[in-house]
């Protein structure tokens, strides 16, 4: 049997008109509310009649998303709970993977016939698109945007607390030697977790033993490693700028026969689905990719239902103490 909105109302507990209310993204619905109509909407497995809605409201019922890769897994969670929580909406996802803004790239999303929102997710020319979005009237959301002018309508997270706690986990260990790679330049989240890692070492009145520039990849982890291990000079504990630089640097430790953490103990950044499948298990700093999705989904949909007072959200991120982390062995700086 077809399960209509009639059903999902008797599920709920709640009137039609206030589970139409949540399809259609109204602001004016409790959260309370809100809740048990979409946790209604899973049980029973219902799909609003997206064509239908369209006609009524003059929507396409089509949400774009824009991300620079499919090449991170946090990245990959962002959207697969994305398409869950919009989809529970009646919305779907159109997903356009582009480098650098062109006239060409993600064209046919960026216009107002044929999407009723976009997530820009890690956008590199945020004001490009801001400048488009705006002129055609779409309602946007920025998910880990570069430049803190675009915050509003943005989801973000607390890197500057994520490198604080990197550096606070290793020095509670007693590493006074530490490294930090981090990653491109051109990323907001780059200069925030290394703000936070060198100022939480300045508290404790240490120098950082090398700060590297580099890129979001295995290879610069594991070259720079390589790099200390022919010359002879190590520190006891690399930060790495996320889970990849992080496998380089493991990588090249232990091909030279050298032990982590015995040796040298290693934090990440992301928690990647690779960081629980390393040996060891990777001790990273984890992103709330769940909080992402779903603080985008209810901005978005809010913004699309009317709301016009700009929002923006800061999430936390946590650290999770694997097997890649330990007191620095005796004898070592």
């Amino acid at each position: 049997m077809k399960i209509n909105i009639h059903d999902v109302a008797k599920k709920s507990g709640l009137s039609v008109v206030t589970v139409s209310r949540v399809l259609n993204g109204s602001p004016s619905v409790r959260e309370h509310n809100r809740q048990k109509v979409l946790e209604a909407v899973k049980e029973l497995g219902y799909r609003p009649n997206a064509a239908a809605r369209s006609l009524s409201s003059g929507r396409t019922g089509i949400i774009g998303v824009i991300l620079t890769t499919l090449q991170d897994s946090m990245f990959d969670t962002v959207v697969q709970r994305l398409n869950e929580e919009l989809a529970m909406q009646g919305y779907f996802l159109a997903v356009a993977v582009v480098g650098n803004m062109s006239e060409d790239d993600s064209h046919y999303l960026i216009q107002e016939d044929r999407v009723d929102g976009l997530v820009l997710l890690s956008p590199l020319e945020e004001d490009a698109y801001i400048v488009e979005m705006k002129r055609r009237g779409i309602p946007y959301v920025l998910i880990d945007n570069q430049k803190p002018d675009n915050d509003a309508w943005s989801i973000t997270i607390d890197n500057y607390t994520g490198g604080q706690t990197a550096a606070r986990h290793l020095l509670e260990l007693g590493h006074t030697s530490i490294a930090h790679l981090c990653g491109s330049e051109r990323f907001r989240s780059t200069r925030e977790r290394r703000s936070g890692f060198l100022d939480e070492l300045q508290r404790a009145g240490i120098e950082p033993f090398e700060l590297v520039l580099g890129d979001y990849d295995v290879e610069f982890g594991y070259e720079t490693t390589k790099g200390w291990i022919e010359a002879k000079c190590l520190p006891t504990a690399v930060f790495a700028g996320d889970d990849h630089i992080a496998l380089g640097v493991i990588n090249a430790l232990t091909e030279a026969g050298l032990r982590v953490p015995h040796d040298v103990s290693v934090i990440g950044y992301d928690d990647q689905t690779l960081a629980s499948k390393l040996r060891p298990h990777l001790t990273t700093i984890r992103q709330p990719a769940d909080g992402i999705a779903h603080s985008a989904a209810h901005m978005l949909l809010s913004r699309i239902g009317g709301v016009h007072r700009s929002m923006q959200q800061k999430l936390q991120p946590s650290l999770i103490i694997r097997n890649t982390t330990a007191q620095p062995r005796k004898g070592t700086p």
